[in-house]
């Protein structure tokens, strides 16, 4: 397996551009997670990467080789694609053996390495059905074997989980992870998904409009997201946002919400004019001695939890709150924000106000 090192890459397709200089690094055995919505970017990056795009400027490193001009066949990756590509003529034993095959490999070697694989896939009992008759998750698995036969330096997944029911996602997503830890693989993965992101992935870029908004371990991301599309598109429900007009200055500890003073952590950063503050909705207590007051609109039960919708002077808020507290529409009731956990934004720029709490999230991108 190998490292893969991007520096400055951009594509432009005439006057549009899909990807402005992104540059991150896929460390060796990483899994690696490119996550935005439809048309940020991310499946042109993938595709540069495999070399079915050629870059308009910027350089791919693969294992240290710059093949920023290298067809995909002289790139040794595997790709996978979400529709699975499979040969509907030929069986599973054939469909994975395919591409030993095409490279003269010998037949004892084949026959070894298609041991390794069925076994490693727990598919030795498929081998000799043919794939139509197989299932979503099945098919999933040929597709993962025919790119694993062939000892690739790096895997590349196109949403592979995509065409699959949500059950059977969650299932296969759980899967696709353990197999990358037995195979110590360098793995990037597109998805839209970022609850899929969050569980696969050791690090993700986020992408919006060909632009990387932020990079980092999924904790990070979801704790300190330095954009406000980062902390909209990643949390479900969504980070709060509280619109107000303030003034923050270096070491201020605290905002004035309204009439009311709120904490934040320390602030190493000057703003003065149209702010928000953004809050997750675990973050947020319902409480008789808050003294920032709501009304609440709604309640959705969860099981173990509820989500309750509230109108405050500065907008709708969502609360994840327990399912034994009692909570009526229509009542007043205080609220309490856990002050560790807010980050403030510059309304115009929609991003962080840099604290000393996400200070260190940059150093990720």
């Amino acid at each position: 397996m190998a490292e893969i090192v991007i520096e400055n890459l951009r594509k432009d397709y005439g006057d549009f551009t899909a990807v402005q200089s992104s540059s991150f690094k896929v460390n060796d055995g990483e899994f690696f997670m490119l996550l935005g919505p439809s048309g940020c970017g991310k499946t042109t990056t993938m595709r540069m990467i495999a070399g079915l795009e050629m870059p308009t400027s910027g350089q791919i490193y693969i294992d240290g080789e710059d093949v920023s001009g290298k067809p995909a066949a002289k790139r040794n990756i595997a790709f996978v694609f979400q529709m699975f590509a499979l040969y509907p003529h030929m069986n599973v034993r054939n469909n994975i053996i395919y591409p030993l095959k095409c490279e003269g490999m010998s037949r004892p070697r084949i026959k070894k390495k298609l041991a390794e694989v069925s076994k490693i896939l727990r598919i030795e009992d498929i081998l000799n059905r043919p794939v139509g008759g197989l299932s979503g998750g099945d098919r999933q698995r040929v597709a993962l074997g025919r790119a694993i036969v062939r000892d690739p330096k790096a895997f590349l997944m196109d949403e592979p989980l995509g065409a699959l029911d949500v059950e059977f996602r969650e299932r296969m997503a759980e899967e696709l992870r353990a197999l990358h830890d037995r195979m110590n693989a360098t793995t990037v993965y597109v998805t839209h998904d970022q609850l899929e992101a969050m569980q696969m992935g050791d690090k993700i870029v986020v992408m919006n409009h060909g632009v990387i908004e932020q990079f980092g371990a999924p904790q990070i991301i979801y704790d300190k997201p330095v954009t406000m599309f980062v902390a909209d598109f990643i949390g479900s429900p969504s980070m709060n946002f509280l619109r107000f007009p303030g003034k923050v200055t270096p070491h201020d500890t605290s905002v004035l919400l309204g009439n009311h003073t709120v904490e934040v952590p320390l602030q190493l950063a000057a703003c003065e004019g149209d702010l928000v503050l953004g809050v997750r909705p675990e973050h947020i207590t319902l409480s008789d001695n808050g003294a920032y007051r709501a009304e609440v609109l709604a309640s959705e039960y969860l099981g173990t939890n509820q989500i309750v919708t509230l109108n405050t002077e500065h907008g709708q808020v969502k609360a994840r709150v327990s399912a034994n507290q009692t909570v009526n529409t229509g009542e007043n009731v205080g609220l309490e924000f856990n002050s560790g956990q807010i980050t403030l934004f510059e309304e115009q720029s929609e991003k962080a106000i840099l604290s000393e709490l996400n200070e260190g999230v940059l150093e990720d991108g």
